[in-house]
């Protein structure tokens, strides 16, 4: 049998004996990636809004009763087709787009979510990240209700126009969420939040709503791919200088 040792042949927490190795108790924190913290930021986001559904619903409603009002006002006829759906389906969007931004910051504010979010080791540019994934997911599922719709009442051929229509909503709403959630963060500490994110929001989002009506209305009068490319290069751009400006910006909007 192998001898005891006595307490004071043990070696203490940091000291070296011989032949004795030494014991650390030292724990190593892992931080999340910065993909991992934008994941869960959006994935937060998302958990919210499976559990209630108040900001698709809400915002859906809203752009299908845009939609059916302008096809009872305008609808005359196969021209009003490629001149009006395209400027239905983007302004139902742009508006639901605000609506959706509104409600998504209002969850921050409430019970001091925000200074929560705030007080965790998250980068600014991860919250976000997460925060405009989270609004382009709503935004698609919005786009999803909405052309549907809009095709019904317009009687728009979708197995026609729907892989291009698809692109533009693909390349358009990234652009649409980065602005919202850049500009959104400004209005969290003022009262009249919904005015003032509107007359931000709109003008800002002049250019990537412009290429993608008239990129959408060349898209239903029969154009070519090719002819489509300047209209989706626009909306690129307009995404990327606004994501890029988010990542960079965000903290100080948010902390200032």
């Amino acid at each position: 049998m192998r001898p005891r040792r006595s307490s004071s042949d043990r070696p203490r927490p940091g000291e070296r004996r011989r032949g004795f190795p030494v014991y650390s108790r030292r724990v190593r924190s892992r931080r999340p990636s910065w993909i991992a913290q934008a994941a869960l930021v959006a994935r937060k986001d998302l958990a919210i809004e499976l559990s209630t559904g108040e900001i698709v619903t809400t915002s859906g409603f809203f752009a299908v009763l845009v939609a059916v009002i302008a096809s009872l006002a305008f609808y005359a006829g196969t021209d009003t087709t490629v001149r009006v759906a395209p400027g239905v389906i983007w302004v139902a969007v742009a508006f639901a787009s605000v609506l959706s931004l509104g409600r998504t910051w209002q969850r921050e504010r409430e019970d001091g979510a925000l200074s929560g979010l705030l007080a965790t080791p998250t980068a600014r540019s991860a919250i976000f990240a997460g925060k405009a994934a989270g609004v382009s997911v709503f935004i698609f599922l919005v786009e999803l209700i909405v052309i549907p719709v809009t095709a019904l009442l317009f009687a728009i051929d979708l197995g026609q126009v729907g892989p291009g229509l698809a692109l533009f909503c693909l390349v358009a709403t990234p652009g649409i969420a980065a602005v919202g959630t850049l500009f959104g963060v400004m209005t969290v500490r003022t009262r009249a939040r919904d005015l003032v994110l509107a007359s931000v929001l709109f003008p800002l989002l002049a250019p990537s709503l412009l290429a993608a009506v008239a990129g959408t209305r060349e898209l239903f009068g029969g154009a070519s791919f090719r002819e489509l490319v300047d209209y989706l290069e626009l909306m690129g751009i307009f995404a990327f200088v606004f994501t890029a400006g988010g990542l960079g910006l965000f903290e100080l909007l948010i902390d200032g």
